[in-house]
C-alpha cells in the first residue's frame, strides 16, 4: 500500500497537500540504477558546466514558485529563502567554474627515470568520480543544503550522479527543486535521471545500502547521521559517508573584550543565536563569559536584546517539542537560571531565551554535561568563569566543532604568544572554523571556506562548502608505464585539454 508524503505547513501544523508517496525499496533501486546508467555520458567535463550553469538558470526562473512552497512549507519567511536560492545558484555556478578551471584533477605527471635509486618508472595520476551519490536533505536548509545545494552541486561538478533523500519537511519544495535540476539536465543534453529524488524515512535506509551508490553526504541530528554512518560502514564493500551531524559552536570572551564592548558583545550573541529561530548549524549554543562588573554588562544586553526578539515557528512540531523539553531539562539542573526564559509561544511558535551557569559546574559535573550537547533552536548557554584556567577546562570537554570563536580586545590582538593566542590554540583542535570577533552564524561560499570539523560536527575531514567540497567525490588512481595512446588525455604530455598540472615537481598552468 502506497504510503502518502504531505507537505505541512508548520505555522498550523496543518497538512497542506498530497505531493509524492514513500519510496519502496524497488522504487530505490529503480532511481539508482537509472542514475548509474547515466554516469557515463556525466563523464565529460564540458557536459557537466553546462549543467551547473542551467541549473542554475532553471531555479533563477522558478524563483517565485520555489521560494513561496519552501515558505510554506519552512515558515522560515520570503527574505531569508530568496538568500538562500541566491546563495544557492551562486553555488552551482562557482562549481562550474571548478570544473573548467580542472585544478580539482590534481594531476601529476611522474616521468620515468633510470638514474634514480630505485628506478622510477613512468607514473600519472589524477582523480575520477566515485559514482552514484546518496544525498539526504537538511531540515533547516531547503535549498542550500536539499535537493539542489551544495552536496549535489559538487557531486555533479565531480561527474558523480545524484539520488536525493528529500526531507519530510519540505517534500514540495524538494519536487520543484528536482524538475529544475532535470530540466537543467535536458538543456545540456544529459540524461534527467543524473539527479533523482526519493521520499520516506525506509528509503533513506535502503539508500544508503544500495551497492551501486558509491558515496553519501547528509546533514542532520547525530542520531540519524549516526546511523546511516554505521549503516555505510557494515555493507559488504563499505563506502565514505560525509555526515555533518551537530554543533555547539563555543565561543569564548575574555575579560578585556567584555570590559571593551560588552554591549557590542551581548548584542552580537543576541542576534547570531536566534537568527533563523536559532535552527542554524553554526548557531552559537555555548558562551563563555568573565565573572564581575563586566561580564554583567554583556548579560544585560543579551537579556534586553534577547527578551525584543520575536517569536516564530520551528521547522515542524517534533523539533518545537525537542526544544521545549531540551529547554526545560537544562533549567532544572542545579545553578542554571533562565535570564530570559526559552518558552512555548503562541499556536505553534517558540521564544528565544538563554540560560546561565558557574563554569566550574562544566568542568567538574557529569549531570550538567546537557549543557554541552546542541539544543536546537533559539537558546544559548552562557557560563560564566572566574580565570582562564577554567576556560581551560571546560574546553577540554567540548566535542567537535564546526566552528570556534574567540572574542578578544583590540590590546589583545598584537601580543603574539599572549592569553588570546594561548586561548586560540585551544579552540583550534576543537572546530573546523575558528573566528576572532566575529559570529559564526552565516558561511561563506568561498574557495577557502572550511565547513566541517571533529566528530560529531563530522563524520569526515572533508568540508560541505568550499570549492573543495568535490573532493568528496573522487578517488586518486595512477597509471604506470602505460602507452600514450592508451592514456586519458587528462594525462597526455601535450596536454590537449589545457589543464594545471605538476609535471616532474614543477607546476604548470
Amino acid at each position: 500500500m502506497a504510503v502518502p508524503v504531505w507537505s505541512v505547513d508548520p505555522r498550523t501544523g496543518k497538512q497542506r497537500e498530497q505531493v509524492a508517496v514513500e519510496a519502496t525499496a524497488a522504487d530505490v533501486d529503480a532511481a539508482v540504477r537509472a542514475a548509474h546508467a547515466a554516469r557515463g555520458e556525466l563523464a565529460g567535463r564540458t557536459a557537466r558546466i553546462a549543467l551547473l550553469r542551467a541549473a542554475a538558470e532553471e531555479l533563477e526562473a522558478a524563483r517565485e514558485e520555489i521560494v513561496a512552497a519552501a515558505d510554506a512549507e519552512t515558515a522560515l519567511g520570503e527574505v531569508r529563502l530568496n538568500g538562500e536560492l541566491g546563495r544557492t545558484t551562486y553555488q552551482l555556478l562557482a562549481f562550474a567554474d571548478e570544473v573548467a578551471d580542472g585544478a580539482y584533477l590534481d594531476v601529476v605527471i611522474d616521468h620515468a627515470d633510470a638514474s634514480l635509486t630505485p628506478p622510477r618508472p613512468d607514473l600519472r595520476r589524477y582523480k575520477i568520480p566515485l559514482g552514484v551519490v546518496a544525498v539526504y536533505a537538511a531540515s533547516n536548509f531547503p535549498l542550500a543544503f536539499s535537493v539542489p545545494g551544495g552536496d549535489t552541486a559538487s557531486a555533479l561538478a565531480a561527474g558523480c550522479p545524484v539520488v536525493v533523500k528529500a526531507h519530510p519537511d519540505h517534500p514540495a519544495t524538494s519536487e520543484l527543486c528536482a524538475a529544475a535540476l532535470r530540466r537543467a539536465a535536458a538543456r545540456a543534453g544529459l540524461p534527467e535521471d543524473v539527479v533523482r529524488v526519493v521520499h520516506g524515512f525506509d528509503a533513506g535506509v535502503e539508500l544508503v545500502k544500495h551497492p551501486l551508490v558509491a558515496a553519501a553526504g547528509f546533514t542532520g541530528s547525530i542520531r540519524g547521521g549516526r546511523a546511516l554512518f554505521d549503516a555505510a560502514a557494515a555493507r559488504p564493500v563499505p563506502i565514505p559517508f560525509h555526515g555533518e551531524l551537530g554543533s555547539l559552536n563555543p565561543v569564548v570572551v575574555t575579560e578585556a573584550a567584555a570590559k571593551e564592548r560588552a554591549e557590542g558583545i551581548g548584542g552580537g550573541l543576541a542576534g547570531s543565536m536566534t537568527m533563523g529561530s536559532g535552527q542554524f548549524c553554526t548557531k552559537p549554543g555555548l558562551v563563555l563569559a568573565p565573572e564581575g562588573e563586566s561580564g554583567d554588562r554583556l548579560l544585560e544586553a543579551l537579556a534586553d536584546s534577547v527578551a525584543e526578539a520575536a517569536g516564530g515557528p520551528l521547522l515542524d512540531t517534533r523539533m518545537r517539542e525537542a526544544f521545549l523539553a531540551g529547554v526545560r531539562a537544562r533549567a532544572e539542573l542545579e545553578d542554571v537560571t533562565a535570564p530570559v526564559a526559552a518558552a512555548e509561544g503562541e499556536d505553534q511558535t517558540v521564544r528565544a531565551g538563554f540560560l546561565t551557569v558557574p563554569a566550574e559546574r562544566l568542568a567538574g559535573s557529569e549531570r550538567h554535561g546537557l549543557l554541552l550537547e546542541e539544543c536546537f533552536g533559539p537558546v544559548t548557554v552562557v557560563a560564566r568563569y572566574r580565570d582562564v584556567g577554567e576556560v581551560s577546562a571546560v574546553l577540554a570537554k567540548l566535542p567537535g566543532n564546526l566552528t570556534a570563536t574567540l572574542h578578544i580586545a583590540e590590546e589583545e590582538a598584537g601580543e603574539e604568544g599572549g592569553a588570546a593566542a594561548r586561548l586560540l590554540a585551544e579552540l583550534t583542535p576543537l572546530a573546523g572554523r575558528v573566528l576572532v570577533n566575529g559570529w559564526p552564524t552565516g558561511v561563506a561560499v568561498a574557495p577557502a571556506q572550511h565547513h566541517g570539523g571533529p566528530y560529531p560536527a563530522t563524520t569526515s575531514t572533508s568540508t560541505s562548502v568550499g570549492a573543495t567540497a568535490i573532493e568528496r567525490w573522487l578517488r586518486p588512481v595512477v597509471y604506470q608505464d602505460t602507452p600514450p595512446a592508451l592514456l586519458p588525455e587528462e594525462l597526455r604530455d601535450d596536454n590537449p585539454l589545457g589543464l594545471p598540472r605538476r609535471v616532474d615537481g614543477r607546476r604548470e598552468g
